[in-house]
């Protein structure tokens, strides 16, 4: 059968356009942030994220999930340039956003319920989070672990009538025999952020999964690649996370990277392949490697194979 490819990028962090100075901002989180994007603005470059772009879209995704950090501050003129930049990727249906905590820095001036990006949120549901997008054999789930919080913190939470909601969802697709695709920003398994950055009730929200189950969770926030697993009701959930879309080779971290991910129904389940594609220094994009992962099998690796090449 036909695979439906899903295409994965993560923590975009556009460069922000000329920002007017508002005297809220000197009270606010956005003060303290615009001074660090001042040391930091070099570990996210316009050019490496087109660069990846441009490569995906030459790939003809099927869909295209992006896990948040779209861009730095959540000033209204961030939302609408990143509006804008999301247009370039073709139709909002084709692609799905799951807000990061960059956007939602701080609740004071930013765009209510993220507004200017509802086609990539949904299909067009009202309400909170999460909302489902139903695309061939795929049912994505999008959550947003995206919340304000105080200086120095990156926290996000889901909060219990988000996590139950999602838990109805997963179930609804299982019913219909679709490939759930689980959305967040925030790592869920543990280990991979310090507790300033984590998602604060992770436990709920794996113990949600560990009854309920899922195909594949895809997330980002560490800027680096990881691949995990969660145990499920019958079988392991593979949890995968791709590098900064923006970040060039050879600077401050891992080099850019977006994930090809092949979702093949067998018979038995789901065949899920995946293939990374990073920028190199010269801001061309190569094939780094390739693994499958087996979430009908009950222990999948959680590393790639040897043959496939293993770059994670």
């Amino acid at each position: 059968m036909t695979a439906f490819r899903l295409a994965h990028l993560s923590d975009l962090q556009l460069p922000p356009p000329p920002l007017p100075f508002r005297w809220r901002d000197v009270a606010s989180k956005r003060l303290l942030s615009r001074f660090a994007w001042r040391r930091k603005q070099h570990r996210h470059v316009q050019a490496v994220l087109d660069a990846i772009a441009a490569h995906m879209v030459s790939r003809a995704p099927d869909h295209v999930a992006i896990t948040g950090d779209v861009v730095n501050f959540s000033t209204p003129e961030e939302f609408e340039a990143a509006r804008a930049w999301l247009l370039a990727l073709g139709d909002p249906r084709e692609v799905t956003v799951s807000p990061g905590n960059h956007d939602a820095l701080t609740a004071h001036g930013a765009p209510r319920d993220f507004a200017p990006w509802r086609p990539w949120l949904s299909d067009g549901q009202d309400g909170d989070f999460p909302h489902l997008r139903i695309r061939g054999p795929v049912a994505i789930v999008n959550l947003s672990s995206a919340t304000p919080t105080a200086l120095h913190l990156a926290q996000g939470a889901l909060g219990r009538p988000q996590i139950d909601a999602a838990a109805d969802l997963l179930r609804q697709a299982n019913a219909q025999g679709l490939c759930r695709v689980v959305l967040v920003h925030h790592p869920v398994t543990r280990g991979i952020v310090s507790g300033r950055k984590a998602l604060t009730d992770a436990a709920a929200f794996r113990a949600m999964l560990q009854a309920v189950g899922a195909e594949l969770v895809l997330h980002g926030h560490a800027h680096e690649a990881h691949l995990a697993r969660l145990p499920g009701p019958d079988r392991d959930i593979p949890v995968l996370a791709v590098p900064a879309a923006s970040t060039p080779a050879g600077g401050h971290g891992e080099p850019a990277r977006w994930n090809e991910i092949e979702i093949t129904p067998d018979g038995t389940g789901f065949r899920i392949r995946v293939t990374a594609f990073g920028v190199t220094p010269a801001l061309s994009v190569e094939r780094l490697g390739a693994f499958v992962l087996h979430p009908a099998a009950q222990n999948p690796p959680s590393r790639p194979s040897p043959p496939e090449g293993a770059f994670l």
